[in-house]
């Protein structure tokens, strides 16, 4: 059913109307709600002068994806007090229970009226069209492959470093590698994947996302090439490292662009299918180790693939357009931003529907784009309150992903096989072939189910399940099982599945859609660059440490360290990670509130 319109009331004021527009714009759920009647104000919406529509409802938290009418107009019309109440004076009744907070108050509460609402006129704009799924798919695909490529580099490196140190297969004369050298092989991507994390918090906002996106191709054509070329182990180690700029780069883009693009009834399945692109990109490089893991020079050849789906999101993002969000938070003007919209709505699209969806965009941004030369790194911002507990989110989420050991063990996944009982090394490359697959699968479970579980569930139950899976691969190492010794590969095989499994439907997808989804627009940027910033920091010291951690204290103690800090994530994520199932990224804005302001049940 279309949504009532406003009727507006006289006697608007400009400061009331700004206010209005920049903070409230897009909530649809204030939950305001008379405790002392059978009905309740629910789902707020705005107009151009200011006027906010509350709709009536019987039950009080009705999500109103269609609120019905009758329903209310508000107009602010004075300040009030200060506090996060908004207070509501209805003509016809006394207004009992009704100061309520709203999500995201002004730190100033007015005084509103009320009056009632007539139908929307038949020159009302549109609610925005059905997505175009073919041109959505493809404003996914191609910043995915960013995605892809550093899913590719994790699998391939578990076979390159065998090809690598192998004395017959190496094809070189310095394979005889050290712990220490072996980890600074694999994790020289990771190196260079935090250098690029650091440039795009410099850089990123001035690139855009699409042109984060472009130079991020480029440094993955470069490195892949060099490294398949390398003539000696620093070379190696120069062509990884560029590589790895390219995953910063592309890691720091990739989600802001599809989360910015895609449609908001698929912005949870397409953030979570980046995930599963990463982890098709991982099954493509064990699929590449398995392939040439027994070839002379086999790592070469894994190396080098990369360039060609490092040509295709060349190719892909040059087509693409940019971000209308970015456009209009950097001052490319509306027009460029409309034009740019136009092409996101694909054939559905229309002037009348662009021009409802660019409104809601400019009127989040108005208040949002900073002045030109003050604090050029939105450092200063970051620092407001406000932006505390999504920044505590989202390092804290990167963080835990990395140092709960997942997807350091999957650089070394041949190498633990070998260790945990698989001896050849096309036994150990196949079974990480078959751990690839699995994890794919278990990428899809979490994409099925993340809109309709939610992601706090998948992330509390899936933590927990790799919690025990590592007690269990922590036991079976150490030899405190009571099983045969011929059962205890096929047993840590077992236990490293749950492991893997438990990940790819908790901080797999998770943390990449929930850190995607909290940042303000404001400083999505630059707080997206400092959540890659954490990831790539703690991957790189976990993934450099790993070899010589476990030749020193032995698997079982590592497993048990990684134990650990799977039940101190436990509680953090139980304690500041919200829901954002089924909420815009206005909606989730709102939730970010000055301290001084209450939040909403």
């Amino acid at each position: 059913m279309n949504a009532p319109a406003c009727v507006p009331a006289a006697g608007s004021t400009s400061r009331a109307d700004h206010l209005t527009r920049s903070i409230l714009q897009g909530i649809h759920r204030p939950r305001i709600s008379n405790s002392g009647l059978q009905r309740g104000f629910t789902c707020a919406r705005l107009d151009r002068s200011g006027t906010l529509g509350f709709r009536a409802s019987r039950r009080l938290r009705d999500p109103c994806r269609s609120p019905p009418s009758p329903a209310w107009a508000a107009r602010i019309t004075q300040h009030a007090m200060t506090g996060p109440t908004i207070r509501i004076r209805s003509p016809a009744r006394s207004p009992h229970g009704l100061p309520r907070a709203m999500p995201e108050p002004p730190r100033q509460a007015f005084d509103v009226e009320t009056a009632p609402l007539v139908p929307r006129r038949p020159d009302a704009p549109k609610p925005l069209p059905d997505p175009d799924w073919a041109f959505a798919s493809l404003l996914f695909l191609f910043p995915a492959l960013g995605g892809f490529l550093f899913g590719y580099d994790i699998g391939a490196s578990s076979g390159a470093i065998v090809s690598m140190t192998s004395p017959t297969l190496s094809g070189t004369d310095w394979y005889a590698l050290s712990p220490l050298l072996t980890g600074l092989v694999v994790s020289s991507s990771l190196g260079g994947a935090l250098l690029g994390s650091a440039a795009a918090f410099v850089v990123g906002d001035r690139l855009g996302r699409r042109g984060e996106l472009l130079l991020a191709a480029g440094l993955y054509a470069g490195g892949a090439a060099g490294g398949a070329l390398a003539p000696s182990l620093g070379a190696v180690l120069a062509a990884r490292a560029l590589f790895g700029l390219g995953i910063g780069f592309a890691m720091h883009a990739a989600p802001a662009y599809i989360a910015e693009t895609s449609p908001a009834r698929a912005r949870g399945l397409f953030i979570s299918l980046k995930e599963a692109v990463v982890v098709l990109g991982i099954l493509a490089g064990y699929a590449a180790s398995y392939a040439w893991v027994d070839a002379s020079g086999g790592w070469r050849w894994m190396l080098g693939a990369a360039t060609a789906p490092a040509a295709a999101l060349a190719a892909g993002m040059a087509w693409l357009p940019e971000s209308p969000r970015w456009l209009l938070l950097s001052g490319a003007g509306r027009g460029a931003a409309a034009a740019a919209l136009h092409r996101t709505q694909g054939r559905n699209a229309s002037a009348a529907s662009v021009a409802v969806e660019l409104a809601g965009m400019q009127a989040a941004t108005e208040a949002e784009s900073p002045r030109a030369g003050a604090d050029p790194l939105g450092l200063r911002e970051l620092a407001r309150p406000r932006y505390r507990r999504p920044l505590a989110i989202g390092a804290g989420l990167m963080l835990f992903q990395q140092v709960t050991g997942q997807p350091s063990v999957l650089y070394y996944a041949a190498s633990i096989f070998q260790a945990a009982g698989f001896q050849s090394s096309g036994q150990a490359t196949g079974v990480s072939l078959g751990l690839g697959l699995f994890k794919l699968v278990m990428t899809g479970v979490a994409v099925a189910t993340v809109d309709r579980l939610g992601r706090r569930p998948l992330l509390l139950w899936g933590v927990s399940g790799l919690v025990g899976a590592l007690l269990c691969l922590a036991l079976a190492s150490g030899g405190a099982l009571p099983i045969d010794p011929g059962l205890v590969a096929w047993t840590n095989l077992a236990a490293l599945l749950v492991y893997v499994g438990c990940y790819q439907v908790s901080f797999g997808p998770i943390s990449w859609l929930i850190v995607s989804e909290i940042f303000p627009l404001k400083v999505r940027g630059q707080a997206m660059a400092l959540a890659t910033l954490t990831n790539f920091s703690s991957n790189f010291a976990v993934s450099l440490a790993l070899p010589s951690v476990r030749e020193s204290i032995g698997p079982s103690a590592t497993y048990l360290v990684f134990a650990v800090v799977g039940v101190a994530s436990l509680v953090t994520i139980y304690n500041i990670v919200p829901e954002t199932k089924g909420k815009t990224l206005e909606e989730i804005e709102a939730l970010w509130m000055e301290p001084d302001v209450q939040r909403p049940l």
